[in-house]
């Protein structure tokens, strides 16, 4: 559901103050998530447990309880302020979410077993990846899927020439997330690097891998004001992590973009747009 992609150890993250803007990208992502939804149907009939791990404000798991509605859905995240809102949502939409506080890995064991497990952007928050999937593995009953929302293409929003600045921003900010990015895995506790080959990554968690799916979330130039917000608050956390980093045109740029009262900041530009591409990776526990 959420793309958690903030940078930092779960541990220091805080998820209570995260949790209007995981809200803001869950609907802008919902329509995605609901194609990733009906797809796992076609991949597992009728589960009676689904446990959502690492789910924020619970909107994969209001979306599973909906499509199975006879199964129990269950909310897994280590914040009780995020987990109180998927109770709210599920509440609002007239389904029932029960929810488990665990902070993970120390917390697996209270998940109990599931038909559908579902993680989304939650993987790469815990140093050991492969143990992560090991344990999911072992949470999955005989027939059960495991499903996994890892990276996938980066967001796109700005067009290569944005006017202000030397042409191709965005390119050099995706490299500078992707180096905060590396160093947010190498600060994790118990990091153990790991070649990213996700289904052979779940084959070795004894997985038979069912298949791999990228959905698409494609909103057009001009944007609403959520996904403009959400843009401005993902720029400022890029301004603050590679101050030191960047160069100083592109730090002025920045700044253009992030001033609220400019017509050619991110949050009056018309040729701002949403555009990214979330990847989902299933494995099936043998009977």
């Amino acid at each position: 559901m959420s793309d958690r992609h903030h940078h930092h150890d779960h541990s220091d993250v805080d998820w209570e103050a995260w949790g209007d803007q995981l809200e803001w990208e869950g609907e802008i992502r919902l329509p995605a998530l609901k194609e990733t939804a009906a797809w796992l149907s076609t991949l597992v009939a009728k589960p009676d447990r689904i446990l959502d791990v690492g789910s924020g404000p619970g909107y994969a798991a209001c979306q599973f309880a909906q499509t199975f509605p006879n199964a129990e859905a269950v909310a897994v995240d280590g914040t009780q302020p995020l987990l109180d809102r998927a109770v709210l949502r599920a509440t609002t939409l007239n389904v029932h979410v029960s929810t488990i506080e665990a902070e993970l890995p120390d917390g697996f064991d209270k998940l109990g077993t599931a038909d559908l497990i579902w993680s989304s952007q939650a993987v790469h928050h815990l140093g050991d990846q492969q143990g992560t999937l090991d344990n999911l593995s072992g949470a999955l009953r005989p027939n059960g899927l495991l499903a996994i929302a890892e990276r996938g293409l980066p967001l796109r929003y700005l067009p290569r020439d944005i006017g202000i600045g030397r042409p191709g921003l965005q390119a050099r900010l995706d490299a500078a997330e992707e180096d905060a990015f590396a160093q947010m895995r190498a600060d994790l506790p118990g990091h153990i690097q790991a070649i990213e080959d996700w289904p052979g990554m779940l084959a070795k968690a004894g997985l038979v891998p069912a298949g791999t799916r990228t959905f698409l979330t494609d909103l057009p130039a001009p944007l609403d004001e959520h996904p403009r917000e959400l843009l401005h608050r993902r720029l400022t956390r890029i301004r603050e992590a590679a101050a030191d980093t960047l160069t100083q045109d592109d730090l002025q740029t920045l700044d253009a973009l992030l001033d609220r009262e400019s017509p050619s900041g991110i949050l009056a530009r018309p040729d701002a747009f949403y555009l990214t591409a979330q990847t989902i990776h299933t494995a099936r526990k043998p009977a």
